[in-house]
Parts: C-alpha cells; sequence; structure tokens
C-alpha cells in the first residue's frame, strides 16, 4: 500500500490530489485563480490532516513538472522538494498536458467521444496571445509529438489535419476553434489542469521507480521567463 500526495499548480487551477495505489482518495482545488502560494500548502496539509496521515507516512511526491505558469511551477516544484527533503520521500514529476489527455481517456464515455487509431489528442496550455503550450498523444496516452510552444494560425496543424481526427483541449484550445476549422478538428470542452489526473500516472512511475533527482530538478518552463515592462506613465510625459 502505497500513499502519494499530487501537486498541481502548472495553471491558474491549485490543486492537490491524495491517492492510495494509484486510486484517488481525497481532492481540494481551487479555481480562483493564481493564489498558489496561500493554498497549495494548506490544501496539502487539509488533505493529509481529514485522512489521518502525516507527511512522514506517505511514500512519495508527485508535482506538476510544466510546462505552464513560472510562478506557478515554482511554487509546486518548491513546496514537493520540501517534502521530500523533509521526509525523505521521493519526487516524481508528471506532465500536466499528459495529465490532461489522459483525464480525457479517462472521461471520454462522460464526455461522448469517439476515439479510434486514428485519433490523436493534443492538450494545450494558454501561454497568452496567440500562443499555446501542446503535444500530441495517441489513444494509449503514448507521446507522438513532443512538447513545444505553439503560435497559433490558420495554418496549424494543417498537415496532420488531413489524416487524423485532432482533438484539442485545455485552457489554450478555446483561441484556436476560431482559428483552426479542418472538419478533422474537435475541440472538448471541460478538460482543465487537476491533480487528480495526475494519478495513474505517477502510480506507473513509482511502480516503475521513475524518480528524479532532487537536487537537480527543476520546473520545465519551456521558455525563459521574461517579465513585462512597465507602462510609461503618461501623466509624465
Amino acid at each position: 500500500m502505497a500513499y502519494i500526495l499530487h501537486l498541481e499548480s502548472s495553471t491558474s487551477i491549485c490543486s492537490v490530489a491524495l491517492a492510495k495505489d494509484g486510486q484517488l482518495v481525497d481532492l481540494q482545488e481551487s479555481s480562483e485563480g493564481q493564489n498558489h502560494a496561500r493554498l497549495l500548502s494548506v490544501f496539502a496539509g487539509d488533505l493529509l490532516s481529514r485522512n489521518g496521515l502525516r507527511a512522514e507516512q506517505l511514500d512519495a511526491i508527485a508535482v506538476s513538472e510544466g510546462p505552464g505558469s513560472y510562478t506557478g511551477l515554482r511554487i509546486g516544484v518548491s513546496l514537493a522538494k520540501g517534502l521530500c527533503y523533509v521526509n525523505e520521500l521521493p519526487l516524481i514529476a508528471v506532465s500536466p498536458l499528459q495529465a490532461m489527455a489522459d483525464q480525457l481517456l479517462q472521461r471520454r464515455e462522460e464526455l461522448k467521444l469517439t476515439l479510434t487509431d486514428n485519433s490523436l489528442l493534443v492538450p494545450m496550455i494558454d501561454a497568452r496571445r496567440m500562443e499555446v503550450y501542446t503535444a500530441s498523444y495517441d489513444c494509449q496516452n503514448r507521446e507522438i509529438s513532443p512538447v513545444a510552444a505553439e503560435i497559433i494560425d490558420h495554418d496549424s496543424f494543417a498537415a496532420v489535419l488531413k489524416d487524423k481526427q485532432l482533438f484539442f483541449f485545455g485552457n489554450g484550445a478555446a483561441k484556436c476553434s476560431p482559428v483552426i476549422d479542418s472538419p478533422n478538428a474537435h475541440f472538448v470542452e471541460g478538460i482543465h489542469t487537476s491533480a487528480q489526473f495526475m494519478c495513474r500516472l505517477a502510480w506507473k512511475a513509482y511502480q516503475n521507480k521513475q524518480f528524479v533527482d532532487l537536487a537537480y530538478f527543476e520546473p520545465f518552463y519551456l521558455k525563459d521567463f521574461i517579465a513585462g515592462k512597465p507602462r510609461k506613465n503618461i501623466l509624465t510625459s
């Protein structure tokens, strides 16, 4: 019996889940916005407390590795590393894009989706303006194209859409639906990042002892953080 605590902070959703042997035990999350610094550790403590566990009784910590929000990822990984160091626990890194793909596969009947060997799953995380972080997966959740930052226009995915049914989802997909107009493009609503859908991937990694090095692991930011320039004060111009 193994307990894993899952931390998801790659988007505006702050989410923590507790699982036993890969099965969800408890979940606490908020979609109020960028409150990770205030809520993530509180949610983790609440879940452990109401399930009668102490951090040292856990068997591993799983954290969303990115890409996504620079600040959110930094907060999530910092908390995960702290819990692992103090309690001598292994750390598991989970892709939020692959976790969203796993969510779609788990919810395919509920969402009334017909998936075939000709289908590709394309989760998307909003990267501002017309850019998204994305990758593609087959219906066994195997990576087909690696994680990349893509600027969306009318030609995006055009070559693949000639032969494949593509299912787009995640908080970056909404900006793409007015632009990508192929009949093979399908946009699925209601899929978002959530720690509960990290559980199966983290459990598989735990069983295979696929842990990251605590000393060297960093979030997968994909792009360098660039601080915005302050606006010019027009009153002094």
